[in-house]
């Protein structure tokens, strides 16, 4: 039910939003589709609608009424974008699954159990096929490959070099750029989740996204900044592939975040590579002791 509230609260904001650059109701099997959702939750939408006194809807007479205001958007914080909605479910059933390879996918039975439309999840699928993890089959299924020791080698190779990158052009952002205020809200996290680590390890995890996200955001390169959702993507999961030694291996990767943090906010760009490869090096061993099949062996 939670699930579904939030993909409702977020096709309903954009749906506003929608109305706010043209007020015309579409059909609705085409708001459907602006929408990204299903038939019942466009229905459930414009019942909203109605009810907020925005959308005169009496059988198949429809009229937009008023251009919605701020005060009618449900809170940010109380929704997800489409594709973060879409990524945990298809997370959720690979971890369900074990992340096995030859694990099938359909993307009808995943589009209704959310209640979003199928081009939505069939656009996310063939995004996230790209690096090679899953692969199109007949009838709207698709196959697992199997994330192996060699998968997960290939994409470390490739966040390292992207976030020395972005770290270099961290530090060299005006002292009045936003990402610094940014920089020290996620430092006084990791100081009290630190402060509370017997209860609150749990909570790293997505605030490892968010800080390397913030590094990555800095390079201002698009093509690094559509590869970082594919690595928080894996590094967000894999802390439920494998829980062994998870408060310990969070403390770790916390103060390596703020011996991080510290460099940046040098800007001593000799300082920032040693911290940002002594922690990279921790997060690619942490993978791979993650995965099923991954062999003992020290990290190069």
């Amino acid at each position: 039910m939670a699930r579904q509230n939030t993909v409702f609260k977020e096709a309903y904001n954009r749906s506003l939003r929608l109305l706010q650059e043209a007020p015309v109701l579409p059909s609705e099997p085409e708001f459907g589709k602006r929408l990204g959702v299903s038939r019942t939750t466009v229905r459930a939408v414009m019942k909203r609608l109605e009810e907020a006194g925005i959308l005169e809807w009496r059988n198949r007479h429809k009229a937009v009424l008023r251009t919605p205001e701020q005060a009618d958007f449900y809170p940010e914080e109380e929704t997800d974008s489409l594709s973060e909605i879409i990524e945990r479910s298809f997370m959720r059933r690979i971890l369900a699954g074990g992340a096995e390879a030859g694990m099938q996918i359909n993307e009808l039975e995943m589009a209704r159990e959310i209640g979003v439309g199928t081009s939505s999840v069939r656009e996310f699928l063939i995004r996230f096929s790209r690096f090679g993890l899953i692969e199109k089959r007949r009838n709207s299924h698709w196959i697992l490959k199997g994330f192996t020791t060699a998968f997960a080698l290939e994409l470390t190779e490739v966040r390292e070099m992207f976030e020395q990158r972005s770290a270099a052009a961290f530090v060299r952002l005006d002292p009045g750029h936003p990402n610094w205020a940014e920089l020290d809200a996620i430092e006084a996290l990791h100081r009290e989740i630190l402060a509370d680590i017997d209860n609150r390890y749990r909570d790293f995890s997505e605030l490892d996204e968010r800080f390397h996200r913030l590094v990555h955001d800095a390079s201002h390169n698009r093509f690094i900044r559509d590869f970082y959702d594919v690595i928080a993507m894996i590094f967000h999961y894999h802390y439920q592939w494998n829980k062994t030694e998870q408060r310990t291996r969070n403390e770790r990767a916390i103060r390596e975040h703020l011996d991080y943090i510290a460099a940046l906010k040098s800007r001593d760009y000799a300082r920032v590579r040693d911290a940002c490869e002594r922690h990279l090096r921790s997060a690619r061993e942490t993978l791979l002791q993650s995965i099923p099949d991954a062999p003992d062996r020290p990290v190069e």
